[in-house]
C-alpha cells in the first residue's frame, strides 16, 4: 500500500533527506501529497526544486484537513518540532520528526503525552545509529567483548566550516535551537544511550562562547553585505550555489530569514565549548565535551567495561578524513590488543542516510539491534542536553526525572 506524506518545514533537510529520495527510489511505496511552510515562498522552491505535483499550503491545519495524510515529516525550526508533532498527532497522523525531537522539559513532556493519549506513533530520526561503523561498535558491546559498561569517555569536534554554520543560521539563538547541546548533542548522548542501553539520570556541565560571538570589531550584519567579506575567513557566499539562492535568497522577503548571517553577532547565546558529565540508571558515567571551532572534524570515544576497553574514532574532515576505513580496537584484561576495520560507506552521513531511509519506508525490515527510534529514545536524548543547559545556567546538578517522569512513558514509545 502506498502510504501519503507530508512535508512540514520546508528545509534543504526535508528536500535532500526525504522529498527526493521518496521521489526518485521510494515511489511505489511512498508519495508526497503536500507541502507546509510558514515561508511560503520556500515552500514553493522546494516543489519546484524537487519536481512533485502536489499542493503548497500557508495553513498547516488546513493541509492536514484536506490531505488526511498518513504520516507527517516534520523538518522545521526545533522550536516549533513540538506544535506540529502534537497538532498531527491530535489530527489522527503518525509523525518522523528530525532530531532534537524538540528543545524543552515542557515541550517533551507535551509530545510524550499526547502520543500516549492518541495511541499515534512518532518515530525520531537519528540517522547516527544507521552508520555501518557505529553499528560495529554496537554489536561488539552487544557480544560482551567489553562486559559491564563502566564508564564512556565522548569527544566530539566540529571544523569551523560545518562550526561556523550554526552561528550564522537560526540555530544561534538557544531560544530555535536548544544550543547545541540539544541540536548537535543530541546525535551523541542518543548514540551513548543505544550503546549502554541505560537511561541518564543525573547531569552536570559547564559551557561557554569565547569563538564565536561578539569577539571582533570587524563584523556585520549579514555576509553579502559586509564591508569585512574580502579579508574575514568565515565569509560564506549565499550565492555560490544555487538551492542557496533558489531556497534562501530568493525568499527572503517572506520572512526576512538571512542564511549568512554574521558569526561574530552579538545576538549569538548559544555556547561554541561544552563539557557534561551524566551518571546512568546502571551506574556507568558519560564524560562528554563538544567543541564548534576544531582544526578537523569528528569524535573520538573510549567505552571502559569489566572485560576491556574499546577504543574508538571517525574524522570527517582533516588529515585523516581520507582513510578509506574506520578502525576500532579492543584492550582485553590479558593483554591483548585486537583491531576491527569497518569500510566506509558511501552516501550521506556514513551511509547512515540510505539505511535509515529503508527503514522508514520499507515494511518488514527487521531491526534486531533496535535501529529505528520513538518518542522515548528521542526524550531521554535530548533531555541530557537540556537538563546541561539548565546546570550551565543554574550552576547544580540536574535529576532527569524531575524534568520529565521517564516511568510513565517508558513502556509506551
Amino acid at each position: 500500500m502506498r502510504k501519503r506524506y507530508v512535508l512540514i518545514g520546508a528545509s534543504w533537510r526535508a528536500v535532500n533527506m526525504y522529498a527526493l529520495p521518496v521521489k526518485e527510489t521510494f515511489y511505489e511505496v511512498a508519495g508526497i501529497a503536500g507541502i507546509y511552510d510558514i515561508n511560503s515562498l520556500r515552500a514553493a522552491a522546494v516543489k519546484e526544486w524537487v519536481g512533485l505535483d502536489c499542493p503548497v499550503y500557508d495553513d498547516c491545519d488546513r493541509m492536514l484537513a484536506e490531505l488526511k495524510p498518513d504520516v507527517a515529516i516534520i523538518t522545521t525550526v526545533d522550536r516549533y518540532h513540538h506544535e506540529y508533532v502534537i497538532k498531527c498527532l491530535e489530527s489522527g497522523v503518525d509523525v518522523i520528526v528530525e532530531k532534537p525531537m524538540t528543545i524543552d522539559e515542557d515541550k517533551c513532556n507535551a509530545i510524550l503525552e499526547t502520543e500516549k493519549k492518541t495511541g499515534k506513533r512518532v518515530i525520531v530520526t537519528f540517522n547516527y545509529r544507521f552508520t555501518p561503523y557505529v553499528t560495529a561498535v554496537k554489536r561488539a558491546i552487544r557480544d560482551g567483548l567489553v562486559g559491564e559498561i563502566l564508564n564512556v569517555d565522548f569527544e566530539y569536534l566540529l571544523d569551523t566550516k560545518h562550526g561556523a554554520d550554526y552561528f550564522r543560521r537560526w540555530h544561534r539563538r538557544k531560544e530555535n535551537s536548544g544550543g547545541l547541546l540539544v541540536h548537535k548533542s543530541t546525535h551523541h548522548f542518543d548514540l551513548v544511550n543505544w550503546w549502554l542501553e541505560e537511561e541518564p539520570v543525573e547531569v552536570m556541565a559547564f559551557g561557554t562562547r569565547r569563538f564565536y560571538g561578539p569577539t571582533r570589531e570587524e563584523r556585520g550584519e549579514r555576509c553579502l553585505t559586509c564591508r569585512y567579506k574580502k579579508t574575514c575567513e568565515f565569509y560564506f557566499d549565499l550565492e555560490a550555489r544555487e538551492h542557496h539562492v533558489k531556497m534562501y535568497r530568493e525568499c527572503e522577503s517572506a520572512d526576512g530569514y538571512y542564511r549568512d548571517q554574521c558569526v561574530f553577532s552579538e545576538e549569538i547565546d548559544i555556547e561554541d565549548s561544552m563539557s557534561v558529565n551524566v551518571k546512568y540508571s546502571k551506574g556507568a558515567m558519560l564524560s562528554y565535551s563538544l567543541i564548534a571551532h576544531s582544526p578537523y572534524e569528528g569524535f573520538k570515544a573510549t567505552i571502559s567495561g569489566t572485560k576491556g576497553r574499546l577504543e574508538v574514532a571517525e574524522y570527517h574532515s582533516g588529515v585523516r578524513a581520507g582513510d578509506p576505513a574506520y578502525h576500532f580496537e579492543l584492550y582485553d584484561r590479558q593483554g591483548k590488543k585486537i583491531g576491527y576495520t569497518v569500510p566506509k560507506a558511501g552516501g550521506g552521513h556514513g551511509g547512515g542516510d540510505a539505511n535509515l531511509l529503508n527503514m522508514l519506508f520499507e515494511e518488514g525490515i527487521p531491526d534486531p539491534l533496535g535501529h529505528q527510534a520513538g518518542s522515548f529514545a528521542g526524550a531521554v536524548s535530548c533531555l541530557i542536553g537540556i537538563a546541561a543547559n539548565k546546570s550551565i545556567k543554574e550552576g547544580r546538578n540536574i535529576r532527569v526525572n524531575d524534568l520529565v517522569p521517564l516511568d510513565k512513558y517508558r513502556n509506551g514509545a
